[in-house]
């Protein structure tokens, strides 16, 4: 099957109504009836890929899903039947087996009374020598703070052949928190008002973001692998707890569980029990091995906090040096945990030992090392919030004797980092990391106490701030400058723009490129600008 898509065909899927609504009203959510959230698609193999709808009728509804080679549906089979369950939010998904390697792909769902869903598109990964292959690199889209652009921009780059979604695919708050009020773009408050916690609010808030025509655009054209972060449970997720969750909002392992059921439900994502293995991988023909892993319920220690460290401690230096010695240190602080660091170490070596030009490692949050510069204290705007004044002052006296400015990151768990990057250095891996989180974009050269282990290319957000809202008094290219000089990895950085990663692989070598939106405070798929960074196989170096 040709790997070009016949122009007439792409605009053949059309846009189905969903310029219509810009943002969901829970009214309009709930007595919407029939397929009421577009297609979507996920998981791709070299002969599979899930499909996924949402259809609304009077209990469970038993839908017919088609696949064809052209978007006219000549020639079309059955992919199979499957239920959308009540049970299940309305939600349909089924796996089309028996595909063609390397092939685009259109699909429909039909339901009893003949109405067809949205047509979307959708592709299968390639088998043997690969020359190409493109992924757009997505994350951290807060509906309020603005319009999701960087996903509609995405939706129309021909060149792409997968998305991959590293996390924070909604957020939980209530409205007016984050973003306030006064930051939040009028008309993009999403259901419910308030914070999310039990069943029904997690379930109506992604029906709130599924509503937004360009997510829906994004996933009705392009296949998509994702893994949540902290967000799509509550900010600063961990194994047992995490920051925005207290004791009068329940038990956390019930939340979790609840967090997990809903996404699985609203992704393009399989199924699975709670608690069993969250991650997986992807084979790229003999071009690139896709590892995905999961770094927030599985197995992660709790954040450590510097401030609670230090609070009531006279000797201020002794305490940071104790702080960064012992418990910094700690080696059983753990990231992914062991049994996914043994999976992962053993899955990069397989790769190798195929002949897999690239492993490509997809998780939440950035793995190089960030220390903050000592000017950064200077850089804080006069009016700007004392949390904003307080982070970077602890955070430039951190950085004096070693300390990261975030600990939420890979920073926080620097004997995990360093396990990690080990056993891809055993493997002989020609690593590149993707990674997420942290609203900026970031160009890494990855080390260990041994040397090269690899590169990262950390996408920025497509609505959430990043650092320019704590360094307001600073010029964007100043404090990259700075962070660049402070930080022997980091060879790039971009803290000002929101957008996404576009990166090509090829047998010899692999290209980052972060495109900027021009704004997300008005409808507009206009660039700012973009940037690009490449690594050589075999050099584990940036060039």
């Amino acid at each position: 099957m040709t790997m070009n898509i016949d122009r007439r065909q792409l605009m053949a899927l059309g846009t189905f109504g969903l310029g219509a609504l810009s943002v969901p009203a829970s009214a309009s959510m709930m007595a919407a009836r029939g397929f009421t959230h577009g297609v979507a698609s996920g998981e791709p193999s070299s002969g599979s890929v899930l499909l996924w709808t949402r259809y609304v009728g009077n209990g469970d509804v038993k839908l017919t899903a088609e696949i064809s080679a052209n978007a006219e549906f000549s020639g079309a089979r059955i992919a199979g039947e499957v239920e959308a369950l009540a049970d299940r939010d309305h939600i349909a998904k089924i796996t089309a087996q028996g595909l063609t390697p390397n092939s685009w792909y259109f699909y429909r769902f039909i339901a009893p009374d003949g109405s067809k869903s949205a047509v979307g598109r959708t592709r299968t990964l390639p088998e043997g020598p690969t020359q190409r292959f493109n992924i757009g690199v997505v994350g951290c889209s807060n509906m309020p703070f603005g319009y999701f652009n960087a996903y509609a921009h995405a939706a129309q780059n021909a060149a792409l052949d997968l998305m991959i979604h590293t996390g924070d695919y909604i957020y939980e708050y209530p409205v007016g928190t984050y973003p306030s009020k006064e930051q939040a773009l009028s008309g993009r408050a999403p259901e419910p008002m308030t914070e999310i916690i039990q069943l029904a609010d997690y379930r109506l808030r992604y029906a709130a973001y599924r509503k937004d025509p360009d997510l829906q655009r994004l996933h009705q054209v392009l296949p998509m692998i994702a893994m949540w972060d902290d967000h799509e449970f509550t900010n600063d997720a961990y194994r047992d707890g995490a920051q925005n969750h207290n004791a009068g909002e329940g038990d956390w392992d019930v939340r979790k569980r609840i967090a997990e059921r809903v996404y699985r439900e609203w992704m393009p994502v399989s199924d699975k029990p709670y608690g069993s293995p969250r991650w997986s991988e992807y084979q790229i023909g003999d071009l690139a091995t896709l590892f995905l892993t999961e770094s927030r319920i599985t197995a992660r220690s709790e954040q450590l906090d510097l401030g609670a460290a230090l609070k009531g401690q006279e000797d201020i230096q002794m305490a940071l040096e104790s702080f960064r010695d012992n418990v910094w240190q700690d080696p059983n602080r753990q990231m992914i945990g062991g049994e996914q660091e043994a999976w992962l170490g053993t899955a990069m070596q397989n790769s190798k030992a195929a002949g897999t030009k690239w492993q490509v490692w997809s998780q939440q949050c950035v793995m190089g090392e960030l220390k903050l510069p000592q000017e950064a204290t200077n850089w804080v705007a006069p009016d700007a919030p004392a949390y904003a004044k307080d982070r970077l002052a602890v955070g430039a006296l951190a950085a004096k004797i070693g300390l990261p400015i975030n600990f939420d990151s890979w920073d926080g768990y620097p004997q995990a980092r360093e396990r990690a990057l080990k056993a891809a250095q055993g493997a002989d891996a020609d690593l590149i990391v993707l990674s997420g989180d942290s609203h900026n974009g970031w160009a890494f050269n990855l080390e260990t106490a041994d040397g090269k282990a690899g590169v990262e290319f950390g996408g920025h957000s497509v609505t959430s701030p990043g650092l320019e809202s704590y360094l307001s008094g600073a010029k964007p290219d100043v404090a990259a400058k700075a962070l660049q000089e402070t930080n022997g990895q980091l060879q790039w950085a971009d803290t000002s723009n929101r957008g996404y990663m576009a990166v090509a692989l090829t047998p010899e070598k692999a290209t980052s490129t972060w495109h900027f939106l021009d704004t997300i405070r008005a409808k507009s798929t206009a660039l700012r600008g973009s940037s690009s960074q490449t690594v050589l196989r075999g050099a584990n170096k940036l060039t």
